[in-house]
């Protein structure tokens, strides 16, 4: 998939979207480990060096694969929530369909977290080259709770979706060490924890309980900071 809204035109760009194209269905079927740049640059027919002036590195196109995955995410969640108005379902939405995307690579899971662990690694989720992608995820939670009918203070609905991605982060971590069939532990793990933001919700709209939830979301503000 070429990542522009139209289609590539000159032989360069043509040529770039081949060897993403390539590189992402090698992320999918054979993982990080096994797809390297000469791999890729064999089976597109170009030179490493032809491989190089697209993508510097192997990080760079886990970047496009992060994208992909994302705009994929977004995709299959926006029509889903035009449906739905219930705040707590429309966040289980954008939690549900971003799971949905990630299970082709659960198999190879491991490996892009062993290349992401680090705080100072390019592909670590947290970082500033995978900025573009996390604000993929942060626009859907904005749009579910901008999107709903809510009763939020104003505050909280402003501050509630970068939370929100935090929880999706750790989701996401969850669901790469679940080796239940089909991952049905996470998707447990979701249904339970969005029944407690069911009950947890109206709290804010409670003086005395405002401002220690207004307190953990600065909290989650500085982590992702």
């Amino acid at each position: 998939m070429f990542s522009s809204e139209r289609m590539p035109e000159t032989k360069s760009e043509r040529t770039r979207a081949l060897l993403r194209g390539i590189a992402l269905r090698s992320f999918r079927d054979d993982g990080y480990d096994a797809t390297t740049i000469r791999r890729i640059a064999q089976e597109a027919g170009v030179s490493v060096g032809t491989t190089n002036y697209h993508f510097a590195s192997k990080n760079h196109l886990v970047q496009e694969l992060y994208l992909d995955v994302q705009e994929a995410h977004r995709a299959a969640a926006v029509p889903a929530l035009a449906a739905e108005t219930d705040l707590v379902a429309r966040l289980g939405i954008v939690y549900g369909t971003g799971l949905d995307q990630l299970a082709p690579y659960h198999a190879h899971a491991p490996e892009f977290l062993s290349a992401a662990v680090s705080p100072r690694s390019p592909v670590n989720p947290l970082s500033e080259e995978s900025a573009p992608a996390l604000a993929i995820v942060e626009e859907l939670f904005r749009t579910a709770v901008n999107g709903a009918d809510h009763r939020l203070p104003a505050d909280i609905a402003r501050s509630l979706p970068r939370a929100l991605v935090l929880g999706h982060l750790l989701l996401a971590l969850f669901w790469v060490y679940d080796t239940s069939p089909e991952q049905r532990r996470t998707r447990r793990l979701l249904e339970r924890g969005l029944g407690l933001l069911r009950t947890a919700l109206p709290l804010t709209r409670v003086s005395l309980a405002r401002r220690p939830v207004r307190e953990l979301l600065d909290l989650v503000a500085e982590v992702r900071s």
